[in-house]
């Protein structure tokens, strides 16, 4: 089965002329991909700036250029309003956008792509996709900081258990704890910051590969796009794909940090941890057991992050065998790239969401937190670190054996362990006690939060 030439069939538009027949259904089914539809409205701002480029290089009428300016407009509208509809026969966004321009004006529509390729086109579709997009998971971010400064603040000077190893480590604010994912998620920010430099960058005009005989101005046409500049190879131009492996890391890698909150979120759900209740509009039940409350949304956090990890290595092996310039592999990134984005975007506004809705109630960490604390005053004291660990150490393996805990310990227990103890060392086994003792900037202190906030507040802002 094959296509019909110039009547809307597969393919004939844009490529039929050299090919006696048009395209089988085999090829046609295996080839067309139907993801790049949301290129839409960045292939229609792309082709505006051509027409405007062209008409001011004399490649086109002033007629011409209203013609297909009032024409491209026209399919904003309907792009802007949903109403724009791609047909079966419609090889690509390109394609789809050239057919419908044509019932719109007729045969000028065919100049739409004097100067042009799809080469050159569909690589400067992602690019502004992605410039879009960038800011768009910026925001996202920028929310997500927000709610958990807001449940920080929340919290006050509630201490829990900071852990290594999943054990019990040091008492720490929860505040501080919560403020440890914004500043992940402000990082992430800045990856998005960064590749954004790079993605301003216009490839039109690097046509198929290398450039044109005719008086293109990509200068003018980046100007016209609102882009910081335009390419400097038009090899590389079309080629090059490292800006879109870059953009999926960074939303991977926030989908990692976004992993971890989660799989702590599920923890902290937990009879054992106790730690926290989410909402019931947010979390799910059991089809079987009645008392089940699920964090759900966690949970896929973590899955979709994980799925993300597939997508960002195959976009990093679909390029790396590739010859210049464009190979029809490279048709493949917008599947996953796609894939990749929304997982970020779907995670972040739910994981804002279900943070905005926590109700924290943690339980006491245990006293032995306050180990490094004995350590410490030792070495204020004027004991090798090493000894002071050891001395400690000693104490809680002693008290063990006996069957008590830290805070019942007495002075004996202490001057029996190292005799540079004082009994006043006991005060120290207080876990609210032993964070506001922290000095150290940066670290788990209750002053050391306030700090964070403040200059969290002004990046934020």
């Amino acid at each position: 089965m094959t296509g019909t030439p110039a009547t809307g069939g597969r393919g004939a538009r844009m490529w039929g002329g050299r090919f006696s027949e048009g395209p089988d259904r085999i090829l046609w089914s295996f080839t067309v991909d139907h993801s790049d539809r949301r290129l839409l409205r960045d292939d229609l701002t792309g082709s505006l700036a051509h027409v405007a480029m062209l008409g001011e290089a004399g490649l086109l009428s002033g007629e011409e250029v209203n013609t297909l300016t009032e024409g491209l407009a026209a399919i904003v509208t309907e792009a802007d309003r949903n109403t724009f509809r791609f047909l079966q026969g419609d090889e690509d966004v390109h394609s789809a956008v050239e057919r419908r321009l044509g019932e719109l004006v007729g045969e000028v529509a065919g100049k739409l792509h004097t100067g042009r390729s799809r080469n050159d086109q569909v690589a400067l579709d992602l690019r502004l996709y992605l410039l879009r997009s960038t800011g768009a998971r910026i925001d996202g971010l920028r929310r997500f900081c927000l709610a958990m400064m807001e449940a920080a603040e929340e919290v006050g000077d509630t201490v829990v258990a900071g852990y290594t190893h999943l054990q019990q480590a040091q008492a720490v604010p929860l505040a501080h704890h919560l403020l440890a994912y914004v500043s992940t998620a402000l990082r992430d920010i800045e990856r998005f910051e960064d590749v954004g430099r790079r993605l301003d960058v216009s490839p039109l005009g690097a046509g198929a590969l290398g450039g044109s005989s005719l008086p293109l101005d990509p200068d003018r046409s980046a100007e016209l796009l609102g882009m910081a500049g335009r390419f400097v190879n038009s090899m590389d131009a079309v080629a090059a794909r490292d800006h879109v492996s870059e953009y999926a890391f960074a939303c991977t890698q926030a989908l990692v940090h976004l992993s971890r909150l989660a799989t702590e979120c599920v923890l902290w759900t937990t009879t054992e941890f106790g730690w926290v209740t989410f909402s019931d509009a947010l979390t799910t039940g059991s089809s079987a057991m009645p008392h089940k409350k699920n964090p759900d949304i966690a949970e896929l956090t973590r899955g979709r992050a994980a799925t993300a990890i597939g997508y960002l290595t195959g976009l990093m092996a679909l390029q790396k065998g590739l010859p210049m310039t464009y190979n029809r592999d490279l048709q493949e990134d917008k599947a996953a790239l796609f894939a990749i984005d929304d997982a970020l975007a779907g995670a972040l506004e739910a994981m804002t969401a279900l943070i905005g809705s926590a109700e924290f109630h943690p339980p006491p960490p245990d006293p032995s937190v306050t180990a490094l604390d004995l350590a410490e005053i030792l070495v204020e004291r004027g004991v090798p670190f090493r000894e002071a660990h050891h001395a400690v150490g000693a104490l809680l393996a002693t008290l063990a054996a006996e069957g008590k805990t830290l805070p019942e310990a007495t002075a004996a227990d202490l001057v029996k362990v190292d005799p540079r103890f004082e009994p006043g060392d006991l005060s120290l086994t207080d876990p609210a006690g032993s964070v506001g003792r922290r000095l150290s900037t940066g670290g788990a202190g209750f002053a050391s939060v306030q700090e964070q906030l403040r200059i969290l507040e002004r990046r934020l802002s």
